[in-house]
């Protein structure tokens, strides 16, 4: 047995992209239904909670649009979608006083009551608003209480299974969902769509995102014939957390404004290490310092747990106290001194740049579905500027919900769906009742292992093919991988199990276009091919699921439609630090 509702609008997410969307919506159109669904609950789930850095926005004097533009360009080595980036920067402008003048967010002023904003890596300005550094809590929490006063219908702990289409196959009629409290399926026929379930590469063995996150929302655009960008790119972030294997605190993020602020990274013998790799030092870009990390980590210059230290003491302990007090308590959990000893740290995969291919406007291919915050790509091309990553999910979260209202109003209407399709995947998600007791955590473990190691930090062909056969066999796996219970009321092992068919399914596409991409740009480091190519003839990868050939991998050439490599539009033309070579 089936629910069914019907809605005029359908967000699949709750963060900062979904919520912005709802409010956006209601206020373009307040006669539209508007329906919310989320795999956790409201408010309480997802990454914009997680943020703690900050948002990027261009207010302070001698900043511009232009130079935050540039800065996003070149950090992203040149890949990103440009309408996408200038869209992004200018309209940062305008969300960060809407979140503050209609949602009620409180951010760090200085004392003349000018909004504080510190230094981020990869950055020509010290452009990040934040609070503190939990900046995501007061994002999320005023979006939250401005989203539960509206007449908003909120689906929660109910996990989006797959996109379905109409009768005819041309287009989509609604989303199928699953019940976690109950174990039941619900389809919700909409006559628009939000894909904004978030991103998470939780299939690395140090990761940052809740392990609840899995990709969920591509793997249903994949399977739903939707084209996929820049998957190689896995941004990993410098400092995660190291506090050994036995506990869930590893692989968290400690902050980028710690070395924003003069944070020292040190070997296992004390050295610092960052200036042998980069001009930049600390502050050079996440996928340059990452890199470094690894190296030194490969060399054997590590600390006791296998990582490298950060160390902040030499800017003074209280300083640091009163600057990072959520990051000081974070370590002191798991017994650092943050404030005036050394922390333990190892990169952590934290962002994926690639997803569905889409418009500055949020569209996709399919009319009807739009997509925003991490499950859309193009906006930060081959890396991420930390800071960015809260500022594209609201921007592009706002633009979405006023845009789906006005398609809604304009030409949206409720289409009957493939009911073979319903049942083809209610069987796909019961498939492990059907096999005998195995053991989930065990491919998980495996799953982490092979991504971490071959698929990770560096790349090189031998690793990313072996990490593609042992992807198949993993997938081939988890189909006679059966549970122990039965019953589908709050079944974790159930939702575990569905967890890892996603990550699979994804991990699949970021193998197949990391050995597509023969040269190193950004995140993407190949140790066989470690120049980064002619930056005038720049593509980025699309990935698409073939019917019976698996992951079909094709170029397309990035358009240079606002700024060309060798040019700026800044008059300094300043450049931010290109890609280390040659890092063994």
């Amino acid at each position: 047995m089936v629910q069914r509702c019907d809605t005029d609008i359908l967000i699949l997410g709750a963060g900062g992209a979904g919520l912005f969307a709802a409010l956006h919506a209601h206020k373009t159109a307040p006669e539209l239904s508007i329906t919310i669904a989320v795999k956790g609950l409201l408010g309480k789930c997802g990454c914009t909670r997680m943020v703690q850095g900050g948002y990027n926005v261009a207010l302070g004097r001698g900043d511009s649009v232009e130079r935050h533009f540039m800065d996003t360009i070149e950090g992203g080595k040149w890949l990103p979608h440009q309408d996408m980036a200038w869209t992004l920067c200018a309209t940062a402008i305008t969300r960060i006083q809407q979140l503050e003048n209609e949602l009620g967010c409180f951010f760090d002023r200085h004392p003349d009551g000018s909004l504080h904003q510190k230094a981020f890596a990869g950055q020509s300005f010290d452009r990040t608003v934040h609070k503190g550094d939990l900046t995501g809590i007061e994002i999320i929490n005023r979006l939250m209480e401005q989203v539960m006063a509206l007449p908003v219908r909120c689906l929660e702990e109910h996990r989006a299974l797959a996109l379905i289409p109409n009768r005819a196959g041309d287009a989509l009629a609604g989303v199928l969902l699953l019940d976690v409290r109950t174990g039941s399926f619900r389809f919700v026929r909409a006559k628009a769509v939000l894909l904004a379930t978030g991103g998470g590469p939780t299939m690395y063995r140090f990761h940052t995102p809740s392990g609840d996150k899995a990709m969920d929302g591509l793997a249903m655009a994949l399977a739903f014939g939707l084209p996929l960008r820049d998957m190689e790119m896995v941004q990993f972030h410098p400092t995660g957390l190291l506090a050994g294997m036995d506990t869930r605190m590893t692989g968290t993020v400690l902050e980028e404004g710690l070395r924003g602020a003069g944070g020292y990274l040190l070997n296992g013998d004390g050295h610092r290490f960052m200036f042998d790799y980069d001009a930049g030092g600390e502050r050079a870009t996440r996928d340059i310092v990452s890199r470094a990390m690894y190296a030194e980590i490969r060399a054997g210059r590590t600390s006791p747990n296998g990582g490298v230290f950060i160390s902040m003491g030499h800017l003074g302990a209280d300083n640091v106290r009163n600057q990072f007090k959520g990051m000081v308590k974070r370590c002191a959990d798991c017994g650092f001194d943050l404030a005036a000893g050394r922390v333990e740290v190892v990169p952590t995969a934290h962002y994926l740049m690639g997803g569905v291919v889409c418009a500055a406007d949020t569209t996709t291919e399919v009319p009807g579905l739009f997509v925003a915050g991490e499950d859309a790509g193009g906006a930060h091309g081959a890396n991420r500027l930390g800071g960015n990553g809260v500022a594209n999910s609201t921007v592009f979260g706002g633009i979405a919900g006023d845009v789906m209202a006005e398609f809604v109003e304009r030409e949206g209407v409720l289409r009957d769906p493939d009911k073979a399709r319903i049942d083809h995947e209610i069987d796909r998600t019961r498939h492990p009742f059907t096999q005998t007791l195995g053991n989930i955590n065990a491919l998980r473990e495996q799953l982490m292992t092979t991504m971490w190691e071959d698929v990770g930090v560096m790349r090189d062909a031998s690793g990313i093919g072996r990490a593609a056969r042992r992807m198949s066999e993993l997938k081939t796996e988890l189909m006679h991988t059966g549970l122990a219970n039965s019953d589908p009321i709050f079944n974790l092992t159930w939702h575990d199990w569905l967890n890892l068919r996603s990550l699979i399914q994804v991990s699949e596409v970021i193998i197949a276009a990391a050995l597509s991409r023969e040269n190193s740009r950004g995140a993407h480091f190949r140790e066989d091919f470690s120049a980064p190519g002619e930056l005038l003839s720049s593509y980025f990868t699309v990935a698409r699921q073939g019917e019976r050939d698996g992951v079909q991998l094709y170029h397309k050439p990035v358009q240079f439609n606002i700024v060309r490599p060798g040019q700026s539009l800044t008059s300094e033309g300043h450049t931010i630090s290109n890609a280390v070579e040659g890092l063994t």
